[in-house]
């Protein structure tokens, strides 16, 4: 097989010990895209359009690898899509599948080297992945990989993922059983493409942390993160990847492995507050929906006079158009997004995060001015914003402004792919509501209740995780894995 690189990688110091691995403790929260083209859709730029619609999920790097008869090329680079590719590039790269990747990091895997797709040739071929969350078991496999003499190249858990796989194709009969004997090793959060010489493969974690769908266009067979990437490749939504499942395009069309369902689903109820994009159906649930009946609920549990309901762009908005429609309240838009700078909360440092606030968010004055203000957010992590939003609201003119927050407080770290920070940087750990309330300068403040998840949802019976709110992870875990990267107390299910 051949390996047709476009980007070639300038060496940065990296270091790649396991010791600054699981110091770093990466946690991520990405996109994937991948196309199996009947030859009605041009995969580079079906991608292209997949990587564009998933933007908000990832902002520091993005990639493409298309297979074209086993002859794998890609591009990727640090930047968003529209830096990264340009039609010259997309235009030489045909082929029948294609798989792509947007990224974001915290602080140490912002480097090129760290950018998806992966991809890397073995005996059997070349592979190409692209991989949404967090392996909780990663240090310990990597350990033993290097062990017997696995030199890596990146701190990303898709690599580990990559070896394993590539080390049980050797010794079975297809790349499909290899990836199903690798889910039976890997334990965390996944959302995973593997594109092969010849099938593309998309797998999701027992507990369903990560979201996967998947499409069709005529023929074509498309998996992505959110049904916003289906719609944007031009595909219809299909169905959403069970928990535990294994899709295999080829061919012969499209067949599935479920070994591993049954477990209690858990995808990451952070999906619906902030992380996925307003027109996405995630689960067979509306991100819209639920983001409107947190509004509704929170307008129930704090009810507070004032003139109009505001949102802070883009998922607090949602959350407003909720409240005002419960409350009776008159919404309007009381604060500009900048839609040119990234999303603060997945800004890789602190710095980076508060320059970005003060250049992202422009106050409608005339609409604000003498008012009584209830101003809808979707949450508050480490509190480096909504004092500023406040602030800049109260010298906009705004008599009043009173905060509510679409989403429990944050008291515990995530372990499955989304950048909940340490203990020591939530500041609901640090805090009382009161407190928060005090140090953001609103006149009140209200959180979404922990126990009122389940109606935000709209289902009873819907799964989902909610520890970074509650503690309770829900996966089984060792202390082992937490080395490192253990950074407050955690109520662990011991294996």
């Amino acid at each position: 097989m051949n390996l047709r690189c476009i980007c070639a990688f300038e060496v940065n110091r990296l270091d790649l010990s396991l010791d600054h691995f699981a110091s770093e403790g990466l946690h991520e929260e990405c996109g994937v895209f991948g196309i199996y083209s009947d030859g009605s859709l041009a995969p580079a730029y079906a991608a292209y359009n997949g990587l564009l619609a998933l933007q908000h999920r990832g902002q520091e790097s993005c990639g493409i690898a298309v297979n074209d008869c086993g002859v794998i090329s890609y591009h990727k680079d640090m930047g968003l899509v529209t830096e990264v590719f340009h039609n010259q590039v997309l235009d030489s790269m045909e082929g029948q599948m294609a798989v792509g990747h947007v990224r974001y990091s915290t602080a140490g895997g912002s480097v090129r080297e760290n950018s998806q797709p992966l991809v890397m040739r073995y005996i059997k071929g070349v592979l190409a992945i692209a991989h949404n969350g967090n392996l909780t078991n990663a240090v310990e496999i990597r350990q033993e990989l290097e062990h017997r003499g696995a030199i890596f190249q990146t701190t990303i858990d898709s690599e580990v993922i990559a070896y394993i796989i590539a080390r049980e194709r050797i010794h079975c009969h297809s790349i499909e059983e290899a990836v199903r004997r690798t889910v039976s090793q890997i334990n965390g959060a996944y959302s995973l493409l593997v594109m092969s010489p010849r099938k593309l493969i998309a797998a999701r974690d027992p507990y369903g942390f990560r979201p996967l769908c998947m499409g069709k266009a005529g023929d074509a067979v498309v998996f992505a993160s959110e049904t916003c990437a289906l719609d944007a490749a031009g595909a219809d939504f299909v169905r959403d990847i069970e928990p535990g499942e294994i899709v295999v395009a080829d061919h012969t069309g499209v067949r599935s492995i479920r070994d591993h369902c049954g477990k209690k689903k858990a995808l990451c109820v952070f999906e619906y507050i902030y992380f996925a994009r307003t027109d996405s159906v995630i689960d067979g649930i509306a991100v819209y929906e639920t983001r409107k009946q947190a509004g509704r609920i929170l307008a129930r549990n704090f009810p507070v006079e004032a003139d109009l309901v505001i949102g802070v762009p883009e998922s607090g908005i949602d959350a407003a158009i909720g409240y005002s429609e419960e409350s009776g309240i008159p919404y309007e838009k009381g604060i500009v997004k900048n839609n040119y700078i990234g999303r603060t909360f997945i800004k890789p440092s602190q710095s980076e995060r508060a320059k970005s606030v003060r250049i992202k968010l422009n106050p409608l004055c005339d609409s604000v001015r003498g008012k009584r203000v209830v101003m809808l957010d979707d949450s508050i992590v480490r509190g480096t914003t909504c004092d500023r939003i406040v602030r800049m609201l109260k010298d906009a003119g705004a008599k009043e402004v009173h905060l509510r927050i679409s989403s429990p407080p944050f008291l515990w770290p995530c372990y499955y792919g989304t950048d909940i920070p340490s203990k020591e940087e939530l500041i609901a750990c640090n805090h009382t509501i009161e407190e928060i309330g005090r140090l953001s300068g609103a006149d009140s403040i209200g959180f979404l209740p922990l126990e009122s998840l389940h109606e935000m949802l709209g289902c009873k019976d819907a799964g989902f995780c909610d520890a970074c709110f509650s503690g309770n992870y829900p996966a089984q875990t060792t202390i082992k894995m937490l080395k490192g990267k253990q950074r407050g107390g955690v109520k662990l299910k011991q294996c």
